[in-house]
């Protein structure tokens, strides 16, 4: 059978033409069927740049590499010298550090003025029914989906604006966040110096801090939490997350932007850990892999939606340890200072300060392997 023209026709539609591939036909039915679907939904509408086909647009979404490296520049920045391509020079410190932070607060203004704007094209609830219902402000913020608002309100970074979100410009807002982050790097970098003296005062394998920082995926993981954390608080929607989510990926740590943690906190291991966006953890905690500080179920309004903002997850106190496999649960869930929780423990009560909590282990059987299975 000749498929000379049906190749070509592939080829033309910007698939590979390769003989063998795809018929046009087949090719033109399944991109007629995306564009429908495409041009009929609302969640991709809203993204859509008018303009001529092939202009620069400006990104209607956060952009995944640009927010990859401002998490790079970010760790230049709190760690200098560990994350360079070359040598460290020390008369250039000065220099690249003016360069990194400059780079830094560029890419984060931009990102937060995007969400800004994302949000505001999402509309009130963050679903087609808020789209439908947004007011048409241009850049302004108007989505008012979860709780985020809140969290700006009580930031302070809203003085001068007024309460009502239609009236806040995005650029202005922008400026005020990429500040107040800028005047907590230092203390950002505080925190994470402690953060690497905790790991390796709490790990006899550790043989420098330097190898903390360089291989350790508890310090990647509290690293960029510290930063997400930083623009939860300010009330920035989505990026935090998407910050947590890069190092969820990198480390198997999942540790929500919510999430208020102290001094001096350690993740050994990591894989698998889950910390909820309402915990609160104190200072010199030390947590294993496979770990949960979850939720023990979820409060529904009278309609049947999820309630937001709620406390849903345990409180952890100072000094705490917790083995690997534990399950902790539940917002009224407070297990205090100096406990040690073992390993495979399911809790969902609290705990005093000072105890010890642990399973009765199991009973084990021995039997002899047989000769045949040897």
């Amino acid at each position: 059978m000749d498929r000379t023209k049906d190749v070509q026709a592939v080829g033309d539609v910007g698939t590979p033409a390769a003989a063998g591939g795809p018929r046009a036909a087949v090719v033109e039915r399944v991109l007629g069927e995306l564009l429908t679907a495409v041009e009929g939904e609302l969640r991709t509408r809203r993204l859509l740049v008018p303009g001529p086909c092939g202009a620069q647009a400006v990104s209607a979404v956060p952009e995944v590499e640009a927010v990859g490296e401002m998490i790079e520049l970010y760790r230049r920045l709190v760690f200098p010298g560990f994350y360079e391509r070359g040598g460290l020079v020390a008369e250039a410190v000065g220099p690249l550090l003016n360069h990194v932070l400059g780079r830094f607060s560029a890419h984060l203004y931009q990102q937060v003025q995007i969400v800004l704007g994302y949000v505001c094209a999402a509309g009130g609830s963050g679903g087609p029914a808020g789209i439908a219902a947004a007011p048409e402000v241009e850049g302004r913020v108007t989505w008012m989906g979860g709780v985020w608002p809140t969290r700006l309100k009580a930031s302070g970074l809203l003085e001068g604006l007024g309460d009502e979100p239609a009236k806040w410009p995005c650029a202005v807002l922008a400026g005020r966040v990429t500040e107040r982050v800028l005047e907590r790097l230092g203390e950002l970098r505080r925190l994470l110096t402690l953060d690497v003296q905790a790991a390796f005062d709490g790990d006899p394998a550790a043989e420098h801090t330097d190898e903390i920082i360089l291989c350790y995926p508890g310090l990647t993981a509290i690293m960029l939490h510290r930063l997400a954390h930083e623009l939860y608080r300010c009330g920035v929607p989505l990026l935090p997350r998407m910050i947590s989510e890069r190092a969820h990926t990198w480390t198997g740590i999942d540790i929500h932007p919510g999430a208020a943690i102290g001094e001096r906190f350690f993740v050994d291991h990591g894989a698998g850990t889950v910390i909820g966006e309402t915990s609160a953890i104190g200072s010199n905690v030390k947590i294993y892999q496979g770990v949960t500080l979850g939720a023990k179920s979820f409060p529904k309004d009278e309609h049947g939606a999820l309630i937001r903002g709620a406390k849903r997850h345990p409180t952890l106190g100072d000094r705490v340890t917790i083995y690997a496999g534990a399950v902790i649960l539940g917002g009224d869930t407070v297990i205090g200072d100096d406990c040690v929780i073992n390993g495979g423990v399911f809790l969902t009560m609290s705990v005093p300060p000072g105890h010890v909590v642990r399973q009765k282990q199991p009973e084990l059987t021995l039997r002899e392997r047989p000769e045949w299975d040897r």
